[in-house]
């Protein structure tokens, strides 16, 4: 087992997880067996109640673990399945050790533990010791630290400064860490001069300094880090079995790049509809309202008193937990329709399982009346008394799912429902689901194979689309 401990310092959200995303996503591609944990110094013991306007939103995991979104960056980069336990906190550690303690696990002992900052943050020094007395277990051939630090450059005079990256490496040195690697978040790519200068006054050669400057998308980081020698350098520094043959993972990831899809607008030719979850619900409303003439219909989160309450609080209890009341995690959704365009997305199968984060949900007894006018539930739980998916018959792509399909999409396994959005977009959805839900070959690149699998396909799809600027 080899040990990769990603650091940061001078300010926090610098891209520590990207960075470590990236490392991540470039091993694997050598043919590496690759996951990930993310520490956090916080006391909470998960991020379910984290306000999202702090935090961003809560990454949901296949186990119902409610998390930060770096675990999502490490699925969709390395394209795996993580829990819950890839994601450890202070709170979690001292939830732990308290439990110990009055089952009387530790026979009357005093309980200690340390705490002090780590590179910059007080309640992180615990971890921070901990990796310090690790490293000497795993030995120096299965360890090594990447510390990631800002060079700030000031508008006023346009230079790089080396000074906080120097403070912030003297400082992870006092507390027992040296870096391998340190990784400079920049606005502009580094100088050689400043390059040669954080070499010197942080102890480490040129080679392991590593620039990553703003870049127009995040997939281009693990290409920055790959054309700077990083999987070489891991490759000696931790005796990886790594050959020297290009990577075609990685060849994927520069088309991906070099496309610039996240500053590009799909032109819209058609009408077409994906409601997740309250957008789901919301779809059932406003059909109530104008197919079926209920002008009060509404969710009773919204109206408690409505005559036609069509979305319904439906909590899902978790035993031997206070307040883990939402559904949550991955749950199975069984499909009750041969014509269902979103069963064909997903490739004819009986069922799917993705991933919920909700209270609320479509009321089981009102479904037959809007059903019986043309709003298709065409999936439901295995109970059948969740609605999970609804789609609206007669048109081109209106469908609803009240499930999160972005939790397991990927940058080039786009999930289902969204695939079918951009397909219909573009007027394209008829022909690929008449073809078998196979493309063209005008669709793809040249090296596409006649035996790919539909993942790769989907994954080198291209649609028209149209710069934004």
């Amino acid at each position: 087992m080899k040990y990769i401990l990603v650091t940061g310092g001078v300010i926090s959200g610098i891209g520590k997880g990207i960075i470590a995303s990236s490392v991540g996503t470039i091993l694997k591609s050598s043919n590496l067996h690759v996951t990930s944990i993310k520490i956090d110094p916080y006391i909470n013991i998960d991020a379910g109640t984290f306000s999202p306007y702090e935090h961003g939103e809560v990454f949901v995991l296949d186990d119902g673990g409610e998390v930060d979104l770096d675990l999502g960056n490490y699925e969709r980069f390395l394209d795996i399945r993580l829990t819950k336990d890839n994601n450890l906190t202070t709170g979690k550690i001292y939830q732990y050790v308290i439990n110990k303690e009055r089952r009387g696990d530790y026979l009357g002992k005093t309980v200690q533990g340390k705490l002090g900052g780590t590179v910059g943050d007080i309640e992180s020094m615990p971890f921070v010791e901990a990796f310090r007395q690790f490293q000497f277990k795993a030995k120096r051939e299965n360890f090594c630290n990447i510390h990631v630090s800002l060079v700030p450059q000031p508008n006023a005079t346009g230079e790089q400064k080396t000074k906080p990256t120097q403070n912030s490496v003297r400082e992870l040195r006092g507390l027992g860490l040296s870096p391998d690697l340190v990784v400079c978040r920049c606005t502009t790519p580094l100088d050689t001069s400043v390059k040669e200068k954080i070499s010197m006054f942080c102890h480490v050669e040129p080679q392991q300094v590593i620039c990553v400057h703003d870049v127009s998308s995040i997939y281009r980081v693990p290409l920055l880090l790959e054309e700077q020698g990083v999987v070489d350098y891991f490759r000696r520094r931790l005796d990886l079995p790594i050959g020297r043959q290009p990577r075609r993972m990685l060849m994927k990831w520069k088309e991906m790049a070099d496309s610039d899809i996240l500053s590009w607008v799909v032109f819209f030719f058609s009408f077409s509809f994906v409601g997740v979850c309250l957008g789901m619900q919301l779809a059932v409303v406003e059909f109530a309202r104008e197919v079926l003439g209920w002008k009060d219909a509404n969710s009773t989160e919204f109206d408690p008193k409505t005559s036609h309450p069509v979305v319904i609080d439906m909590p899902e209890h978790n035993p031997g937990q206070m307040g883990g009341t939402m559904r949550l995690g991955k749950r199975r959704t069984i499909f009750h329709s041969q014509n269902s365009v979103l069963r064909k997305l997903y490739g004819g199968q009986e069922y799917v399982e993705e991933r919920h984060r909700h209270r609320y949900e479509v009321n089981p007894e009102l479904r037959h009346e809007l059903h019986s006018r043309g709003l298709a539930f065409v999936g439901q739980d295995t109970e059948g008394e969740r609605m999970e998916i609804v789609e609206l018959e007669d048109h081109p792509y209106f469908v609803g799912v009240q499930y999160h399909p972005e939790f397991t999409s990927r940058p080039i396994k786009p999930s289902p429902p969204y695939f079918g959005l951009l397909l219909a977009s573009a007027g394209r959805l008829s022909q690929y689901l008449d073809r078998g839900c196979r493309l063209s070959p005008r669709d793809t690149y040249s090296d596409r194979s006649e035996n790919s699998s539909p993942d790769a396909e989907i994954a080198e799809f291209k649609l028209p689309v149209i710069n934004h600027e």
